[in-house]
């Protein structure tokens, strides 16, 4: 006979971009034990973003013995905890060979834009011209963003990954599959799987039959041996034999952003949620069907909660700067000495001054999609202080979800009922008030910080049959915390919204118009020194002609 519910422990590792954090669940969802630590990044050249695989899986496993650590100091048993659910930053790239257990390249992370060439030139080459020549099949643009051109510029770029592949040893997978294999025993038989919601962000997988796709595969020229199974996002997938959670099973996964809708409550088509993180990612749940979006929106997989359950799916814009704004701001500008400083200086002006901040570092996701995009203020007057910037720098955020929100209520036909958010920057009373005043939409912090690890124990919940964790919040996620609603007058709002769009229009291929008038301009020089040597000729031309005219008429 089974234990007592109330005695059920969910264990969850979140690793994110900028951190990873272990944290341990009771089956009412009150938190046992938490450990955290900051991870690297690293940055070769400039638009270059890698991490150190190994890190990752050293910090991973050092979290969750510390963890477990605090979690027995409190007079808990490790051997109460039913099961691992990991959610993981997600277009991350590793490659790694399975003999020697050694990743063959840094981790190329999701925010990299290295591959802006090999995209551009497989969209002239291969798909006629079209960025969204393959979303019928896997419901992405062809953009550096996602993992099959990492994959496929690790493999071009790489000696060791080739020979590995030769060899029939190589390994790829999201961050979630590369601490999966180690956890479960790396080299000595570790288990090489993924979850139908990280392998939907390789532009490998079809959406429809949700697996690997044969055309998919063959348009980037991936060998098919180096990826791994796709499995639901809730289902025993191996145990694991390091940490101090050694016996206990993996039985969750789901990339980070799909954790925080399934942890906000998300489950009904129409229920939308932010992450304000590193970047931002608004999920809105679609149901049953894929749904192809024609205003700049990615299709995905938003969960499956078992094998034998439907895939639910998910329109998804994503937008590339949002803490990576704040962070700009305190160590590039000095604006801020660090970030709870933001909201007193942009809450001491009444609006950005008629300033306007694109934050297009590099490039705009969606619903542009524009690589060559650069960032941009526009407005500037003597007026202007630090105080204009850094309110500017907040509404650029709120700004950038609000064209999000616009183009899933035109590609879902759904109305949004309002923002469940999450994420660091989500406890900036001021942005969040921006950001209702701009969508015009109600805005939910609620009280539990850690949704994305609340998610990732809902998909283990699922797999052991944690009845208590389901019901004790389910599709009625925690109401309590912070609600903001919309000051702003419609006319306001959309006076705002179109100077914002008039920017963004402006900061568009910014890259290439500055290159083709580098051209122009280099040909100007050329030309100039042409028109200056013939305006010489002519001159010389035209003072003999007038010459020979005044000896024509005065001679006599």
């Amino acid at each position: 006979m089974g234990r007592p519910d109330e005695e059920n422990l969910i264990a969850t590792l979140d690793v994110g971009t900028s951190s990873i954090r272990c944290m341990i669940f009771d089956a009412k969802r009150q938190v046992l034990a938490k450990h955290q630590i900051e991870i690297r990044r690293i940055y070769p050249e400039p638009s270059w973003v890698e991490q150190d695989p190994h890190e990752i899986v050293d910090i991973s496993m050092l979290c969750m013995n510390k963890a477990a650590d605090d979690l027995v100091f409190a007079g808990y048993s490790v051997q109460n905890i039913t099961g691992l659910g990991i959610s993981n930053q997600r277009e991350t790239t590793v490659v790694w060979d399975k003999k020697t257990g050694r990743a063959l390249y840094n981790a190329i992370v999701w925010l990299d834009n290295r591959t802006a060439d090999l995209a551009a030139g497989l969209i002239k080459d291969k798909a006629k011209g079209d960025q969204d020549y393959l979303k019928p099949l896997c419901g992405l643009p062809i953009h550096p963003y996602f993992s099959a051109l990492k994959l496929r510029w690790i493999i071009d770029n790489v000696a060791p990954v080739r020979e590995a592949i030769r060899n029939g040893t190589c390994l790829f997978g999201t961050v979630d599959s590369w601490v999966l294999w180690n956890l479960t025993g790396g080299q000595d038989d570790g288990v090489h799987k993924t979850d139908v919601t990280n392998a939907s962000r390789t532009m490998l997988m079809n959406l429809k039959t949700m697996d690997w796709d044969s055309k998919l595969v063959d348009f980037f020229s991936i060998p098919v041996s180096v990826l791994p199974t796709i499995c639901s996002s809730s289902e025993e997938y191996g145990i694991m034999k390091l940490t101090n959670l050694a016996g206990r099973p993996v039985c969750g996964i789901l990339g980070d952003q799909q954790a925080a809708l399934v942890g906000h409550g998300c489950f009904r088509p129409g229920m939308a949620k932010c992450t304000y993180g590193t970047g931002c990612f608004l999920l809105a749940n679609v149901g049953y069907e894929p749904k192809l979006s024609h205003h700049g929106l990615l299709t995905t997989v938003a969960y499956q909660l078992g094998p034998k359950s439907p895939a639910v799916y998910a329109l998804e814009g994503s937008v590339a700067m949002a803490g990576a704004v704040v962070n700009w701001l305190q160590k590039n500008l000095g604006v801020i000495q660090k970030a709870e400083d933001l909201d007193g200086i942009a809450g001491s002006v009444k609006d950005s001054g008629g300033i306007y901040f694109v934050p297009a570092f590099s490039g705009l996701l969606a619903p542009y999609w524009d690589t060559e995009a650069r960032g941009i203020i526009c407005g500037l007057t003597e007026y202007i202080e630090q105080a204009h910037f850094a309110r500017a720098a907040l509404e650029s955020i709120a700004f950038q979800i609000c064209e999000v929100v616009d183009a899933v209520k035109t590609d879902s036909g759904v109305k949004l009922m309002g923002l469940e958010v999450d994420g660091g920057l989500s406890q900036s009373a001021l942005l969040m008030q921006i950001q209702a005043n701009f969508s015009g939409l109600p805005v939910h912090v609620p009280k539990m910080s850690e949704i994305t690890s609340v998610g990732a124990a809902v998909a283990v919940a699922h797999a052991t049959g944690v009845k208590t964790f389901l019901e004790s919040d389910g599709e009625q996620s925690d109401k309590s915390g912070l609600r903001y609603v919309a000051e702003m007058k419609d006319s306001e709002r959309r006076e705002k919204y179109s100077f914002w769009k008039e920017a963004v229009r402006r900061s568009m291929h910014w890259a290439r118009d500055h290159s083709s008038k580098s051209e122009l301009k280099a040909q100007s020089k050329e030309t100039s020194a042409f028109v200056i040597a013939t305006g010489s000729v002519l001159s010389t031309l035209a003072v003999v002609g007038v010459a020979i005219f005044l000896c024509k008429k005065y001679w006599h």
